[in-house]
């Protein structure tokens, strides 16, 4: 970009001999190969700007602008300071990219530390866990036919175990969910904020979402549950698998789908609204419910879909 730097040369004014239409398509704007006689230190030089759109006619003078150490090397606008700035944001851009890698390396250590049993469980200790003795499978949904929608947690025969449904909406600040364990009879009241969604770069970086769920970050909250959220490199995009530790032990498997599982059943038992974009099935071990329903609410309502 440096070899750009134009700045430093000079203007002078040149003769155009001749101008000829460049081929086009038939939504192009017509371009022209202008030719031209400029002098320069005394010596007169030829040249064209090729691809030139606008009006040009023989005889015509043009703007020129030369380099005084090399008078044939010339445009027709001076770029100034402007690769110097490109160069600098280009620099930031780097920094801010290592900033922000080494600043997740450095989280994810501290969470391996202070999260009992360490990091992740290992894709091995996850191997298994579907078809293993005590492993029950579960399906998630959204309930958009009510007055109060949500999501609802089913069993293999169709028995509700958890529902955590919108009793207030609210435009601005905190809306209000209740949740309910079917299992253990616990009604508790939840507020839940707006997703906010950053994106650092669409090529480089991923888009991180997150809500406040009772005033606090669902992922800090997930955190101190002792829980880890990884997608599984596996995973066939738009098909995601997320394998959940909790306490550095495998928690649950969940695996997104277009179609719920229960669809082809009864028409009264069709769901025509998936969450988010996806059905959500999860295998387990656990009986904690609620830690289960909150994992897949935050994936539900957020845009992450990497590594939490």
């Amino acid at each position: 970009m440096l070899g750009f730097k134009t700045d430093n040369f000079i203007e002078t004014t040149g003769k155009i001999t001749a101008v000829t239409e460049c081929p086009k398509e038939a939504d192009e704007n017509q371009q022209y190969d202008v030719e031209f006689t400029y002098t320069a230190n005394g010596k007169e030089y030829e040249s064209i700007f090729p691809n030139m759109e606008g009006s040009y006619t023989v005889g015509d003078n043009i703007t020129i602008y030369y380099d005084p150490a090399d008078p044939e090397k010339i445009t027709n606008s001076k770029i100034g300071f402007l690769p110097l700035i490109i160069i600098v944001a280009g620099a930031a851009a780097i920094v801010f990219g290592i900033y922000k890698t080494t600043t997740a390396f450095k989280k994810s250590r501290k969470l391996d530390s202070e999260i009992p049993g360490g990091a992740y469980a290992s894709d091995a200790e996850f191997e298994g866990l579907k078809t293993a003795p005590g492993t029950n499978e579960y399906y998630c949904k959204f309930d958009g036919q009510t007055f109060k929608p949500g999501y609802i947690i089913e069993d293999r025969d169709r028995k509700v175990l958890f529902e955590g449904k919108m009793t207030k909406q609210a435009l601005v600040g905190a809306r209000t969910f209740e949740f309910n364990n079917h299992i253990t009879g616990s009604v508790k009241e939840h507020q839940v904020g707006h997703t906010t969604t950053q994106n650092y770069n669409d090529e480089f970086f991923s888009a991180t979402s997150w809500f406040k769920f009772d005033g606090e970050n669902i992922w800090n909250l997930l955190h101190s549950r002792g829980i880890r959220i990884k997608t599984n490199m596996r995973s066939k995009f738009p098909n995601l698998v997320y394998e959940v530790s909790k306490d550095g032990n495998p928690f649950t498997v969940i695996e997104t789908s277009g179609k719920y599982v229960h669809e082809d059943e009864a028409a009264e038992h069709k769901i025509n609204i998936p969450v988010g974009r996806y059905y959500y099935r999860f295998w387990t071990q656990s009986s904690d419910m609620e830690s289960l329903f909150l994992t897949i609410f935050a994936i539900s309502e957020t845009e992450q879909t990497v590594v939490e």
